[in-house]
C-alpha cells in the first residue's frame, strides 16, 4: 500500500506541470537578443520623422518625394520579408538575423553618405531589405523559443525593441538637431548603424530554434535546447514530441542525428496555405494576414512618422518645440509597451488587444475632431493644442498596451510549424505594404480631405478591425504551438471548439490519475478536433 501511494505521488509530480513555473531567464535571454534586430525598424521610423524636416531643406525636395522617402523603406522591406522565409528555413534563424544586421548596417551608411535624392532612396533600398529579414525572423525565432507560459511576454519583445529603436530614432533627432543642416540628417541617419553591430555580435550567444533544429535532423541539440527553454523537463519532452510529429519523425525516434522524411518542396506550401487550404488553415491565414492589415491601416506609422507635421497642425511652429514632443511620444509608447509584455500571459491576448483597439478609436476620434477645429480656427487655441497632444499621447499609448505587441505576438505563434516562415512572411508583407501605403499618402491625403478628416478615416479602419477582432480571433493564450490548429476552423463558430478543447483538456488532467499522458496533437481526440 505505501509503494503504490509514493507511485501515485511520482505520477503526480512527473506529469503536472507546476502552477507557478519559474520564470526562464535563459528563454528571455534568448528572445532579448533575437528582438535586438527590432531596434533596425524602429530607428529607421523614428529618426526619420525628424531627419526629412532637414532633408527637405538640404535637398530642396517635394511633398511627394518626402512621401516617397519616408515609406519606401516599407515597400522595399517586402523583398527582405519574402527572402528571408526560405533563408531561415536554410541557414536556421539565427544566422538570417546577422544578415539582416550586415545588410541594414550597409544600408545605414549609404544613407548617412548619401549627396543626393537619388543615392539616399538607394540607401533606403538597402536598409529596407534589412528591415524585412529583421521584421520576419524575430518573431518567429522567438515563439519558437519560448515555453508555452510566457509565450506572450516573450513574443512581445520585438514590439518593445520597435519602440525603443523609434525612442532612440527621436533623440537622435534632437541631439543633431544644432547641427549644420547638411550635416544633421546625415549624422541622423548614419548613426543606425550602430545597433546592427550590437546585434550581429549577439548572435553568437544564442543557440539555435529547436524546430529548426529539429527541421534538419539534430535531435540531440533541440533536446539540449528544449531543456534550457522550458519550465520543466517534461514540458521539454513534451514540446519535443509535437515537434517530431510535426516534421513527421517516428516518436519512437531519439537519436541524437536522424534522417527528416522529405518534405513538402515551396509548391506544396504555397497550395496548402493559399491555394487549397484546409478550414483551419484558412481560418489561421485571414486572422494572421488581417491583424497586419489593421495594425497599419489605423495609421500608427501616419502617427508616428508625421507627429512634426501633427504637431504644426495643432499650433507648434519651432522645429526644435515639434522635436521634443516627438521624443514625449517615443517615451509613451516604450513605457506601454513593456506595461504590456507584463499583462499579456496574464488578461490573454483578446482582452488586452480590443481594449487597445477601442481606446485607439476613441483617440482618434477626438484628436480628428480637435484637428478640425483647430484647422477652422483664426485665434490660437491652446486647449485644442493640449487635446491634440493628449490624444497623440494616448493613441500610441494604446496601440503599445495591445495592438502593437499582439500582431508580432499572435501571427507568430498560430501557424503549424510546416507553414510557419512563409506565412509569417505574408503577414510581414502585408504589414509592410500598408504602412508604406499610409506612409506615403498622409501628406497628400492631408492636403486633399484635411488632416482632422485623414484621422477620421484611420478611426473608421480601427473600428472596422475592433469588429474583426472579436468575431473571428480565438484566444490562443497558454496554448502550446502545435496545439494552435485546434483552435480554427469555424471561424466565428470557434467559441465552441474552444469549449471543447477544454474539456478535452480536463478529461486528460483526468487521464493522470491512471498514469496517461494525452497530450498535444499525439492524442486521438485531438486529432479529431484538428479534422
Amino acid at each position: 500500500m505505501e509503494e503504490n501511494k509514493q507511485n501515485q505521488v511520482a505520477r503526480i509530480q512527473d506529469f503536472d506541470p507546476p502552477k507557478n513555473p519559474k520564470t526562464n531567464k535563459y528563454a528571455i535571454a534568448c528572445s532579448f537578443l533575437a528582438s535586438l534586430s527590432s531596434i533596425l525598424l524602429g530607428y529607421d521610423i523614428g529618426v526619420m520623422s525628424g531627419a526629412i524636416i532637414y532633408i527637405k531643406k538640404d535637398l530642396h525636395i517635394t511633398d511627394v518625394q518626402v512621401e516617397i522617402l519616408v515609406g519606401i523603406l516599407n515597400v522595399y522591406s517586402l523583398f527582405g520579408s519574402a527572402a528571408a522565409g526560405r533563408t531561415s528555413d536554410w541557414i536556421g534563424r539565427r544566422y538570417t538575423m546577422v544578415v539582416a544586421a550586415g545588410i541594414f548596417f550597409a544600408g545605414a551608411l549609404l544613407m548617412g553618405f548619401a549627396t543626393t535624392y537619388a543615392f539616399l532612396m538607394f540607401g533606403r533600398f538597402v536598409a529596407g531589405v534589412g528591415v524585412g529579414y529583421a521584421l520576419m525572423v524575430a518573431p518567429v525565432y522567438t515563439a519558437e523559443v519560448s515555453p508555452a507560459s510566457s509565450r506572450g511576454f516573450l513574443t512581445s519583445f520585438p514590439e518593445v525593441f520597435i519602440n525603443f529603436g523609434i525612442l532612440m530614432g527621436y533623440v537622435s533627432n534632437v541631439a543633431f538637431s544644432k547641427l549644420p543642416t547638411h550635416l544633421s540628417w546625415r549624422f541622423m541617419l548614419g548613426i543606425g548603424a550602430v545597433p546592427s553591430v550590437f546585434l550581429a555580435v549577439s548572435v553568437l550567444a544564442m543557440p539555435e530554434s529547436p524546430r529548426w533544429l529539429v527541421m534538419q535532423g539534430r535531435l540531440g541539440d533541440a533536446r539540449r535546447v528544449l531543456n534550457k527553454t522550458s519550465d520543466s523537463l517534461q514540458e521539454a519532452q513534451l514540446r519535443l514530441a509535437d515537434i517530431k510529429q510535426a516534421a513527421g519523425i517516428p516518436e519512437n525516434c531519439n537519436d541524437d542525428i536522424v534522417e527528416v522524411p522529405k518534405r513538402a518542396n515551396g509548391d506544396n506550401v504555397w497550395k496548402e496555405l493559399i491555394f487549397s487550404p484546409t478550414p483551419a488553415i484558412r481560418h489561421i491565414l485571414i486572422t494572421g494576414v488581417g491583424i497586419h492589415f489593421f495594425q497599419q491601416a489605423s495609421g500608427i506609422d501616419a502617427v508616428v512618422l508625421y507627429s512634426p507635421k501633427i504637431f504644426e497642425k495643432a499650433g507648434i511652429k519651432s522645429d526644435h518645440d515639434k522635436l521634443l514632443c516627438t521624443v514625449a511620444v517615443g517615451v509613451v509608447k516604450t513605457l506601454f509597451i513593456l506595461v504590456a509584455t507584463f499583462m499579456l500571459d496574464r488578461s490573454g491576448r483578446r482582452p488586452l488587444l480590443l481594449t487597445s483597439v477601442g481606446g485607439m478609436v476613441a483617440s482618434l476620434v477626438l484628436l480628428a475632431t480637435g484637428l478640425t477645429i483647430i484647422d477652422h480656427s483664426e485665434q490660437k487655441l491652446v486647449w485644442g493644442i493640449a487635446l491634440c497632444i493628449t490624444m497623440v499621447l494616448a493613441y500610441v499609448a494604446l496601440f503599445s498596451i495591445g495592438m502593437g505587441p499582439i500582431t508580432w505576438v499572435y501571427s507568430s505563434e498560430i501557424f503549424p510549424l510546416r507553414l510557419r516562415a512563409t506565412g509569417c512572411s505574408i503577414g510581414v508583407a502585408v504589414n509592410r505594404v500598408t504602412s508604406g501605403v499610409v506612409s506615403m499618402t498622409f501628406l497628400s491625403l492631408e492636403k486633399a480631405i484635411t488632416i482632422g478628416a485623414a484621422f477620421f478615416l484611420y478611426a473608421s479602419f480601427a473600428a472596422v478591425a475592433w469588429v474583426f477582432f472579436y468575431t473571428l480571433m480565438p484566444e490562443t493564450q497558454g496554448k502550446t504551438l502545435e496545439e494552435m490548429e485546434t483552435l480554427f476552423g469555424t471561424f466565428w463558430n470557434w467559441r465552441a471548439r474552444a469549449r471543447e478543447l477544454k474539456e478535452l483538456k480536463k478529461t486528460e488532467k483526468n487521464s493522470n490519475d491512471n498514469g496517461q499522458i494525452q497530450m498535444g496533437t499525439n492524442n486521438p481526440a485531438m486529432q479529431n478536433l484538428m479534422t
